[in-house]
Parts: structure tokens; sequence; C-alpha cells
């Protein structure tokens, strides 16, 4: 690159026709990357389990967020390797899928590629290292499969559903109440579940936050909360069998879509006026209480003339409320959203049993419930807590529980767990092994011990001997072929998660080895990186 002028001395740089490519091949290659997503996977590492620390993230323009949540944390990272960012892609993959287990499986991840390098330095061949892994992947979700257990539920016993959502509460930071919060998951999931198809539609299912109060006001509202008040602050705040218009028209004269002039040069002519908007809202009101509504929910605003006539006529509105609220409404109460006032008839109004508007501290915040609705397939679920960050992180935290109470419906087998399912599938791919001959055996033999490192980062994160405590709780699983021992991150004073009702899903498990064995065959896989040249 050089500098020159031109004959009017100004500046201009003279560039060479390619830029200077920087390239990495080989081995060189390969470890650079190994080594960029072991970086990725020890930032997480210590953000697992129920000891595990939280990461304070600051955004470019200031936001503070702070989470155990391993999706949120890659998100918010400014990640500029491209290996890393496969890692940022792997948890997120595991956020849309499973929702839960996030931090496991990039922890898992990382202990895969730190067994790799080591056969990769003994001159294994880097596919013959990713075929291994692939059977090692296979022999692991088979052995998931043999000791894992159905855990049967109905709508009247949903403490198996608590007892699992419980395990995903109790690594974040509300574990305080993990009992209560589990509650209000597993009860929302199966308000809006359909336990014939299995299936559960989250959408249905609005969270909502609120500063001020504290966690344990946090309360499940078989309705929708609306962070509105009503347009008028003399018109009832208690409505009882309410019938709802939801309009999406606005509560206002047309306005011509052409410029026009209107000149008034006498009293008359504005009276005129004023008398012709005031008919025409008459009209609009009206037509509104004909089909017999009581409450109007608007989702463009009203000007002071029309708010003061719908007091006058006993009519209460609520104006601005957002499209996603409206549809949810809609669904709640049974209504149609109707998106002209001519089209108003009784057949769209939705009904709820009792809307009421609710004050909150000293501040002037009211929030309008609308509960006891037609049809109770849509429900809120509203935090309290101290400051915004607290509320955000219950907010992921609630997420987390109730991907994990889907899943549970979705598929009801779970495994144990506190490390433990990892420790007994480490013994059975160590054992499986030794059937194979050849170079894979090696392999199959680095992702037993890859396995490994989950329990071993439970057990540093809860200030226990890491090796120490493995090794004595692997033996007790050998001795006792019983694969429900695990690491007490509680200090319980036992390892048997059975008896202290650690449960994970087990279609979440064996997600997290799946995805994490795929995302480090494709690393292996590379041995060429080129990349432009930094100016």
């Amino acid at each position: 690159m050089a500098l020159a002028f031109d004959e009017y001395g100004r500046q201009f740089i003279i560039l060479r026709e390619q830029g200077q490519k920087s390239r990495l091949r080989g081995l060189d290659a390969q470890k650079s990357n190994i080594s960029a997503g072991k970086a990725v996977a020890r930032i997480l590492r210590t953000s697992l389990g129920p000891k595990g620390m939280d990461k304070m993230l600051q955004s470019p323009d200031g936001d503070v967020t702070i989470t155990n949540d391993g999706a949120t944390i890659l998100e918010q990272m400014d990640v500029d390797n491209q290996i890393a960012k496969l890692m940022v892609e792997l948890s997120r993959s595991q956020d849309y899928e499973i929702g839960d287990g996030t931090t496991g499986v990039v922890v898992l991840a990382g202990g895969l590629l730190e067994q790799a390098e080591k056969l990769l330095e003994r001159g294994i061949h880097p596919i013959r290292v990713a075929e291994g892994y692939e059977m090692a992947s296979r022999i692991a979700a088979e052995h998931l499969e043999k000791i894992s257990q159905k855990f049967e539920f109905s709508a009247s016993n949903i403490e198996p559903l608590v007892q699992t959502c419980m395990t995903t509460l109790s690594s974040k930071i509300v574990n305080r109440c993990k009992r209560s919060l589990a509650e209000i998951a597993v009860k929302a999931v199966l308000a809006v579940a359909d336990l014939e198809r299995k299936d559960v539609n989250l959408d249905l299912i609005k969270v909502e936050g609120k500063v001020g109060g504290k966690l344990e006001d946090t309360e499940l509202v078989y309705g929708i909360i609306v962070d509105k008040d009503m347009s008028h602050p003399q018109m009832p705040k208690v409505i009882e069998d309410a019938k709802i218009a939801i309009l999406t028209c606005p509560f206002e004269p047309p306005k011509p879509k052409t410029k026009h002039k209107v000149d008034i040069d006498t009293v008359e002519k504005f009276n005129t006026l004023r008398l012709q908007e005031q008919k025409y809202f008459d009209d609009m009101v009206q037509k509104c209480k004909d089909v017999g509504a009581t409450l109007v929910i608007c989702q463009w605003g009203f000007d002071d003339e029309a708010n003061h006539l719908l007091m006058n006529r006993n009519l209460p509105a609520v104006r601005w409320v957002g499209g996603v609220e409206l549809e949810l409404i809609a669904i709640a109460t049974g209504g149609r959203i109707v998106p002209r006032f001519q089209e108003l008839t009784p057949e769209k109004l939705g009904k709820a049993g009792l809307v009421r508007e609710k004050a909150f501290g000293t501040t002037k915040d009211r929030m309008l419930y609308i509960e006891h609705c037609a049809n109770s397939r849509a429900v809120t679920i509203f935090i309290r807590g101290g400051n915004k960050m607290m509320i955000e992180e219950t907010k992921r935290s609630i997420h987390d529980a109730l991907c994990v109470a889907r899943n549970h419906i979705r598929n009801n087998s779970i495994v144990y767990g506190g490390g433990s399912a990892e420790i007994s599938c480490s013994i059975a791919v160590e054992a499986a092994a030794d059937k194979h001959p050849g170079v894979e055996q090696y392999a199959i033999r680095a992702f037993a011990d890859a396995l490994d490192s989950v329990p071993m980062a439970l057990a540093e994160n809860s200030g226990l001997q890491p090796i120490e405590t493995l090794s004595a709780v692997k033996s007790q699983q050998v001795k006792e072929n019983n694969p429900h021992y695990g690491i007490d991150c509680n200090d319980v004073g036992t390892n048997d998660m059975q008896e202290q009702n650690v449960f994970e899903t087990l279609i979440g498990k064996q997600q997290q080895i799946f995805l994490a064995t795929q995302v480090v065959k494709m690393i292996l896989k590379i041995d060429d990186v080129i990349s432009p040249a930094d100016y």
C-alpha cells in the first residue's frame, strides 16, 4: 500500500491488485480452530450447574445483562473468530430445539475438542477421529435410552413435571423460590397444552414483568395482562361479564387522503362543524353500544372529545394496545378483531368474566387484567422483581422451565441429572471401545473421557476436588451398577440423584450429545483457513 499526491496536492492511496491473504493449513489450522472452540467453552464452563457463576455483559449502547443462560451469554458476546461463531450457533440451536442445556452442550463440545487435539498430536487422521466420535455418540444415545425412566404425569398429578422444572431453575439466580416458579411454569404449560396430541403452543403463554415488589409476588393469571389503563380516569375500574369489542380502526373522524382547506368565517359554521364531528362520534359510540359491547379495546388512539363522550355514555375504553396483545386478547376472549365499524356484530365480541385495573405501589403504574375468559387457553405469567436485570433473568429462567415442561409432555422419559447420565454414558462408551478394532477405538475412548468434562465442571464449580469426586462417583457407579449416582453439588449428603430429585429430559440430553458431536466433526474436517488481509 502506498500514499501518493496528485497535482493539487490531494492524497490518494495506491492499493495493490489483491490484498495479502493469510493462510493456515494442515495441523496448524486444526489446532488454531480447536483452541478457539476451547476458549468459548472455557468461558461458559464456570456457569454450569447450581453453583455456577453469572456473567455480566455490557452492550455497545450501555445496556447491562446479567445472566447464567449459555445461549444468552454467547448471543451477547461479540465473537469475531469463525469457529467461535460455530459454538454460538451450537448453543442457539440447542436453545431453539430444547430450550435448556445450552451451557452443557458447549462444555461438552469443548471437552470433545480438547480430547481430539491430543489424538491429532499422536498423528491420528482427523477423519478417523470424527468417525470414531460419530460411533461413540450413537452408543451414548442408545445407552441414555436404556437408563432413562418413564415419568408418568396427569393433569391432576403434576409433581413429576414440577420436579423436572425445579432442576432447571436450580442453576439460575431465582433458585431461592424455584418451587413456586416451577409450579407456575407447569400450570401455565398445562393450561395451553393439548395432551392428546402431546403438543404445546408456547406463544399462548405471555411473560410480562414489572419492576417492584419481590420475586415471591410472581403470579400466574388465567387471562391476559395489558400494560395499559382505562383511557379516562373516571371510567369504572372493574367490569364483570365484559363483552369486549376489539377494534383496529381509529376512533376519530375520517381524514381525507388529499389536502383540503376548510374556510370558517362565522361562528355558525364552526358550530355546524363541531356538531358534525360530535354526531360522527355519537354514531360510533352508539354502534358499539348497540351490539352490546361493555368495553372497547382499540389499537389506535382517540382524541379528548371522543374520550369525554365515551365517558358520558358509560362505555369504558382502552387505547394504544399493541397488535400482538390484541391477537392474544382475541384468542383468550374468543372475539374477532374488527377492522371497520360497519362490520361490528354481536358475534364478533369477546367475552371475559372479569376485567379489572390494578395499581402498583405508590407510582401511577396501572395494568389491565382480563380474566375468566371464554377460552382459557391463553395465560400470562406476571413477574415482579427488585430491578430490571432481575426481571429479564427471571424471564429467561421461566422460558427454560416452560421449554422443559413442554419437552416432558412431548416425551416423558427422563434421565437423572448432576452429571450422573454423562458418567454412566462414559462408562458404557469406554466398554464399547474394546469391541472396535482399528484406530477408531482411540477416538471412542477419547469421547468417553470428554463426557467426563461435564461432571468435572459441576464438581469444580461446587468447590469440590474435581478429579477425586469424579473418580469416587465413577467407581461407585461401576461397583453398584447404578446409573443414578452423580455429583452432589448442593452438599445434601447423598450422591444418589434419585433421592435428590434431580431430573433432566431424555431428549434434551440426547440432543446435547448429537449437536456437540456434529459441530466437533465439522471443526475437525477443516484443514485450511484462508482469511483476507487486515488493513
